[in-house]
Formats: C-alpha cells, sequence, structure tokens
C-alpha cells in the first residue's frame, strides 16, 4: 500500500511538473506574440532592417557613393508604389522610452487604417543614441549626423546648433528629392488618424501644413508650418529647395520656417512654375488651429507648445481622445460632437512668451 501511495505521489508530481513546463511555454509562446504585436521588429534581427548611417562630415567620394547608396538601399525598401516615402527626423531626448517617439508610433497604430503605413516610414536619428532606439523600434533607420554638432539634447531654439539642426534636415531632404523620391515629411510630435493622402491636391508641387489656414489652399498669405510636408519630385520642387536653402545666406539667423515665410511670395518661385498648396487644418490640423471633427481629421501636430513635458501630456490626452472616440459605435461617431481636450498643458499665452526670448528648449520647431 505504502508502495502504491508513493507511485501515485510520484505520478501526481509529474503532471504538476508537466503542468508548470506547459504553462511556462504557453506563457512564453503569449510574450513573444504580445512583443511581436506593440514591436513588429521584436523577431527581426537587426541586420535585415533598412539601416544606414549618414554623416554630413567631409569624406571622400568612394565613401560618400557608399553611403549615397545605403540611403537609396533604405529608401527602396521603405518607399510606397509611387516612390513616395515617410520621413520623421528625432534626437535622443524625443527618441528614449516614453517620450515623444512612442506616442508618434502609438498614433499610427491605433489610427484609421494607419498602422499599414509603418511599413513607409523612415525615421532619421540625429544622434547616435536616437539612432539606437530607433533599431528597437521600428524598421527602417538612418543616423544623419552634423559635423561639430551634437543634437542628443533638447535643441535650444534659434541657437547655432538648433539652426543647424533645421538646416541640414532642408538639405538632407533635398537630397531625397534628387534621389527621384517623393515625401511625406512629418515632425514626431504629430499624431496620425487617417491616411492624409486622401486629401492631398494631386497638382502640387509642394503642400504644407498650417498653423492658421485661412480658407483658401492657394494663397501665400497662410501661416505654414514646416512640421507637415508632402513634396513630388521633379525638377521644379529640387531646385526650390536649393533655394529655400541657400536663402538662409539671405536671412541670416532665422530657421527654415520663418525663410519660407519670406520667400514663398519670391518671384523666383512663380518663375519655376512650383504649385504650392496650403492644407487645411479641418484635416491637419494642430494646437494652433485643432481639427475641430473627429470624424474627418487625419493629423494632430503639437504645435503652439513649449516644453517637452508639455507636449508630451497633451500628446497623451490627444491619443486618449481617440481611442475614446474610435470605441463609439458608428451612430454615435456621427451623432456625438466629440471634441479635444487640448490644448490642455501646451498654453497659447506661454507659448506666444516663450517665443520672444532667447535659448528656449525645443527638439524642433513648432
Amino acid at each position: 500500500m505504502v508502495s502504491s501511495k508513493f507511485t501515485e505521489m510520484m505520478f501526481e508530481s509529474r503532471n504538476v511538473v508537466k503542468l508548470a513546463l506547459g504553462m511556462s511555454l504557453l506563457t512564453a509562446v503569449f510574450f513573444v506574440v504580445y512583443q511581436a504585436q506593440i514591436n513588429p521588429l521584436y523577431l527581426v534581427p537587426r541586420a535585415s532592417r533598412g539601416v544606414s548611417d549618414l554623416s554630413s562630415a567631409a569624406v571622400p567620394s568612394s565613401i560618400s557613393d557608399t553611403r549615397e547608396a545605403k540611403l537609396q538601399k533604405v529608401l527602396n525598401c521603405a518607399a510606397m508604389d509611387d516612390k513616395t516615402v515617410i520621413l520623421t527626423t528625432l534626437n535622443e531626448a524625443w527618441a528614449t522610452p516614453g517620450s515623444i517617439l512612442d506616442l508618434f508610433l502609438e498614433s499610427f497604430r491605433i489610427g484609421n487604417k494607419t498602422q499599414r503605413l509603418l511599413r513607409h516610414l523612415v525615421i532619421v536619428a540625429l544622434d547616435q543614441k536616437a539612432y539606437d532606439r530607433c533599431l528597437d523600434v521600428h524598421f527602417h533607420c538612418l543616423v544623419l549626423t552634423t559635423e561639430g554638432a551634437d543634437f542628443s539634447e533638447e535643441a535650444y531654439f534659434m541657437t547655432p546648433d538648433y539652426l543647424k539642426m533645421m538646416w541640414r534636415r532642408i538639405d538632407f531632404l533635398r537630397t531625397v528629392l534628387e534621389m527621384g523620391f517623393n515625401f511625406i515629411f512629418t515632425d514626431a510630435d504629430i499624431m496620425w488618424f487617417r491616411n492624409p493622402t486622401l486629401h492631398f491636391y494631386p497638382d502640387a508641387d509642394f503642400q504644407i501644413s498650417c498653423d492658421r489656414f485661412n480658407g483658401n489652399s492657394y494663397d501665400a498669405n497662410n501661416m505654414p508650418n514646416g512640421g507637415f510636408n508632402y513634396v513630388k519630385s521633379n525638377n521644379r520642387t529640387i531646385e526650390f529647395y536649393k533655394f529655400w536653402y541657400n536663402s538662409r545666406m539671405t536671412y541670416p539667423g532665422r530657421h527654415d520656417q520663418d525663410v519660407l515665410n519670406k520667400i514663398k511670395k519670391n518671384s523666383f518661385i512663380s518663375k519655376l512654375g512650383l504649385t504650392m498648396r496650403f492644407l487645411d487644418t479641418a484635416y491637419f490640423g494642430g494646437l494652433c488651429e485643432p481639427s475641430r471633427d473627429l470624424n474627418v481629421v487625419c493629423t494632430m501636430h503639437a504645435n503652439c507648445c513649449y516644453g517637452l513635458d508639455s507636449k508630451l501630456q497633451d500628446l497623451g490626452l490627444m491619443l486618449e481622445d481617440w481611442r475614446k472616440f474610435m470605441a463609439l459605435t458608428p451612430e454615435l461617431k456621427l451623432s456625438r460632437h466629440a471634441s479635444w481636450r487640448v490644448p490642455h498643458n501646451c498654453s497659447l499665452s506661454s507659448y506666444r512668451r516663450v517665443r520672444t526670448k532667447k535659448k528656449v528648449p525645443e527638439q524642433v520647431k513648432s
């Protein structure tokens, strides 16, 4: 009888061990599946992704050619059928876990049919740590360093390093156009809720979002914001970007958006035959002028906002408001007047005050 009980106990022990092992295996499988859902790259080796290292430092032509080939490879991997890529730039301050980058990518995942657009997004890191973080969370990564400048911390608004960063970006975008790629440039503090391409103007060479939109998409008196634009690759846009970049010498000490406001009515642009149009804030809104109808909004920008903490809090509210809206039934979405709770932490009055001061900490202009 003792032997029988011992055998029974051993049998039960083995069953417990098998059950424990089974539960551990099941937990591991669920963990991998979960990680793959929140990060599509969890199962993809870094070496197989579209990544590249670019630098503005003077290098021999053979090395420069190699870097151009790497850029070409990344863009080819990310491009849509019409050779359009989505581009954003960020530094370490915006790339750390829990910062702007995580909210930016989350908006694609919870947006209305926007998750598939992530395959066309190229993240351009402005420092090595931002690049390393990109490799952990995304598929297409570039690192674009600027000789003699360190952009890993929050860049101070209108300081020499800030201006170098902004103008380096314009020069880089010109390179993308010269390689034959159209691009949608988006700041990382812009949340994507719907596919914006459905609201682009088919006749425009260059179209850009606005801080304030006056209702006329052709009117150069609109106040453009360089944080979001769609540009087609052709001779007109390439020459326009060269003109824009060279105009930094005509207007020294100004950033790219200020210079664009100076040159947008220049006769040179008319002679180029460039068609410039301004995007309606009903679809492409921001904290300066929010998109009021959540049934049509495509993107929302944390513009007119001072400080990283304020941006993070208001962007978080945006995502919460969007989730609540998406949880409504189709009937309620149409019948209820859903609205944003932002700007909340981003105060327009404080934003205007700090814009008049020097060395205001911002990663990119708003």
